[in-house]
């Protein structure tokens, strides 16, 4: 939880969000709803660092080819899934959705702030990201709603929110959703290899130090369809292990690997 909160309390200072198109159109945009959302998350850090509660711990793995989506059913009517992200980019969404789907927006969506900007949940070539540097930032941490009640309050509360009004309305609604986040069970993906065609177009500057370490991750490179190179590259194939950390009392399907331990 300490890396969770630490690594978005970051976000939400930068202040800046980025438009999916890319690096060309950052839009300083929504600054003092993130800064009181900071503000939030500070506190809650705080109080979540005296906490030493026991979970239940699932290990999952698979892989998936582009194109590709990948779910798995983890207990409680909740299915974990890799979404290909549409729009002409490259790569998987994480989300977290109930059998059958409660629609948009998803279950770990609402608890993996920031909204509308470059994410942990989002592995895929999207805000001037390369194949590359999505394989390179690794691991990704995310959290995700498992009570069915918080999830659909935090439905309920995400396009006040989201919309980006400068409202005590919509500053109530994100210190809710934070408070719901703070109380959602917790999730990593680790990418164990890949296989990718490296985009061409120099690293973006928060990037390089993803792209220095994909050259360290066991991956396979291939040649661009066609013989002709892209600025962002493609994710062809991807293997991976996730591990959820969910409450002690969680009803965990037969044929999953799991185990007791502290909540992360």
């Amino acid at each position: 939880m300490r890396k969770f909160f630490e690594n978005h309390y970051v976000f939400f200072t930068y202040s800046v969000v980025m438009d999916r198109v890319g690096p060309e159109k950052i839009l300083m945009k929504h600054t003092g709803k993130w800064l009181f959302v900071a503000v939030t998350l500070a506190g809650m850090l705080q109080q979540a660092m005296g906490q030493a509660a026991v979970c239940r711990k699932l290990t999952l793995a698979g892989q998936l080819n582009a194109g590709q989506e990948w779910r798995q059913a983890i207990g409680g009517g909740w299915v974990l899934r890799l979404i290909p992200i549409a729009g002409g980019y490259s790569g998987w969404d994480l989300a977290v959705d109930r059998v059958p789907a409660a629609g948009y927006p998803d279950a770990l969506l609402v608890a993996t702030p920031p909204y509308g900007s470059i994410n942990e949940r989002e592995i895929g070539t999207s805000f001037g990201l390369r194949a590359q540097d999505a394989m390179g930032w690794n691991p990704r941490s995310f959290r995700f709603l498992a009570d069915q009640a918080g999830f659909r309050e935090a439905q309920q509360l995400f396009p006040q929110v989201a919309g980006g009004a400068h409202t005590p309305e919509a500053q109530r609604a994100a210190a809710r959703l934070m408070e719901l986040a703070g109380q959602a069970a917790s999730g990593q993906l680790r990418i164990q290899d890949a296989r990718l065609s490296p985009g061409v177009a120099d690293p973006q500057p928060f990037a390089q130090a993803w792209a220095l370490r994909a050259a360290r991750m066991v991956h396979t490179e291939t040649p661009a369809v066609g013989g002709k190179p892209t600025a962002q590259g493609t994710l062809e194939w991807m293997r991976f292990t996730v591990t959820l950390w969910l409450p002690e009392g969680w009803k965990t399907p037969a044929g999953i690997q799991q185990s007791r331990g502290p909540c992360q």
